[in-house]
């Protein structure tokens, strides 16, 4: 059902995993956790690809980190493809961008506020790269099928993926309805849930997005329960150092035990 270059174990009944930080802050950094979920995975038989945005766009404050350059980003993780031979996924915001990041990277992804853009689900579709596609805060799941479609037009070959990321529920605060999951996987693509940013609270009165951590095994779990196919988790060695997202991000050292969890998870429901 899911099909990108490098992905291993492949031959695995265990769900996929999308996880790395939220921004590409330093090659150091991502090469060691890459390092780090690299071993985890290989160790659980988990399909695996690296997850690092190369540019943040979406930032609430003028001054907020947005990267570090986009051609330096960029070449950070087309070197972890390299050195571990997995794939990777970074965001892209608009059109041009596509093509450009293509050259990195293996998978293109659409963030969820930009996801009614056709020219930019349209560019992402032609380059040839897998594309996954994150549910708009503000979209149920049913309404995903055009997105898809779009995609399909435009690229009846290109691998599409859709991801989960929640509903807005009133200003500052998100709800995952599940039933979004089985939705979304009736137009035959894997779809994802992502157990971080689901649990964002936007907007907050500081300019920086507050999130419940806490509460990410709860919203993975649930997932692997109702049929997700993958998971999307942001992880870093110290979120409250982060430069994106450290709010909602998961702490590194605390993903093996959760990996370990959602294996028996899925075992079970299989």
């Amino acid at each position: 059902m899911l099909s990108i270059p490098k992905l291993k174990n492949t031959d695995s009944p265990q769900f996929f995993l999308m996880a790395g930080p939220c921004a590409i802050e330093g090659r150091d950094m991502a090469l060691r956790i890459a390092e780090h979920i690299v071993t985890l995975t290989d160790r659980l038989k988990i399909p695996y690809i690296f997850k690092g945005s190369y540019r943040k766009a979406n930032r609430t404050k003028v001054d907020s980190f947005t990267g570090i350059g986009d051609e330096k980003a960029l070449k950070i993780l087309q070197e972890i493809s390299q050195t571990f031979g997995i794939p990777v996924v970074t965001d892209i915001h608009e059109s041009h961008e596509a093509a450009f990041a293509a050259e990195y990277v293996d998978v293109l992804q659409i963030p969820a506020f930009l996801c009614r853009q056709t020219e930019l689900i349209a560019a992402a579709a032609r380059t040839g790269k897998a594309v996954n596609v994150k549910k708009g805060q503000f979209l149920s799941g049913a309404s995903m099928k055009f997105a898809v479609e779009k995609i399909n037009e435009t690229n009846p070959d290109c691998q599409v993926l859709l991801t989960d990321r929640g509903n807005s529920f009133g200003y500052g605060e998100l709800i995952v309805d599940y039933r979004n999951l089985p939705a979304m996987r009736a137009f035959d693509v894997p779809v994802i849930m992502d157990c971080t940013h689901s649990l964002q609270q936007p907007n907050q009165e500081s300019g920086v997005t507050g999130g419940k951590p806490k509460l990410i095994e709860t919203i993975a779990k649930a997932a692997i329960a109702v049929g997700a196919d993958g998971l999307f988790i942001e992880t870093h060695f110290n979120p409250a150092e982060a430069k994106s997202d450290g709010a909602n991000m998961l702490p590194l050292d605390q993903l093996e035990a959760l990996l370990e969890k959602l294996v028996r998870v899925r075992e079970a429901i299989l």
